[in-house]
Parts: C-alpha cells; sequence; structure tokens
C-alpha cells in the first residue's frame, strides 16, 4: 500500500474512534443532566401535589401559610407561594393580618360554612 492510502485509512480510522468517543461522551453527559432536570421537576411536582394534600383535608379548607411552610419545609417563602399557586390554591389575608390559603376549588364549600358559622355565631378555627 502506498503511504497515501495508509494515512488516509489512518485518519479516517482516527475521525470515526474520536467521533464515536465524542458521541459517547456526549450521550452520558445529556443522560446525567436529563436526570437532574427530572429530579428537579419531580421535586416541584411532589411539592405541589403535597399542598393539594394540605389544602385538599376534609375538615379543613384554610391553612396558614406558617403550617403549610412548616410542613413543606425546605423551601424560601416566595418560592412556596409559587409552589401553591401552580398547586390551585389562592391566598387571603385575615383580619388579623395573618396569611391564609385554600384551594380555589374548595372556594364554595369554604363560602358555605363560613354563612353557617355567621349563622350559628360559634368561634372558630380553620387551621390544624
Amino acid at each position: 500500500m502506498s503511504p497515501e492510502i495508509t494515512a488516509g485509512l489512518f485518519g479516517i480510522i482516527g475521525v470515526l474512534v474520536g467521533g464515536l468517543v465524542a458521541w459517547w461522551l456526549q450521550k452520558d453527559r445529556s443522560s446525567t443532566d436529563f436526570r437532574i432536570a427530572l429530579e428537579a421537576i419531580k421535586t416541584e411536582h411532589m411539592a405541589e401535589t403535597t399542598a393539594r394534600h394540605f389544602l385538599s383535608h376534609q375538615g379543613y379548607t384554610d391553612r396558614s401559610f406558617e403550617l403549610l411552610s412548616e410542613r413543606l419545609g425546605g423551601f424560601e417563602e416566595d418560592e412556596l407561594r409559587r409552589i401553591l399557586v401552580r398547586a390551585g390554591a389562592i391566598r387571603y389575608i385575615r383580619k388579623d393580618g395573618s396569611e391564609f390559603w385554600r384551594l380555589l376549588s374548595r372556594e364554595p364549600e369554604a363560602i358555605a360554612r363560613a354563612r353557617a358559622r355567621s349563622e350559628s355565631s360559634e368561634p372558630f378555627d380553620d387551621d390544624i
């Protein structure tokens, strides 16, 4: 074989081997990046699911932000508020200045309970 053909073959083999190594490394890296991104999404999704669980408790339509932040630890206040909004909750401030949250889907239930309480004029506490 002539030296030109030998050099060409080694060049092609080198390019193929280098390409395969680069492809394998990139595949491994993108797989790791994908797993990391999936974990972040999973954490957010589970936080929304947990928030929905606490706000769906049969006996309590409203939950204080303080209680939710204790139960859903690890999130800053504004981040937790965004999670609650994504979970379908609305915020309102009571007369004493405390922050409470309720699922938007439970608004009619909360209104009915408030009407029943005002008719019976019983003291109440909507938070556990």
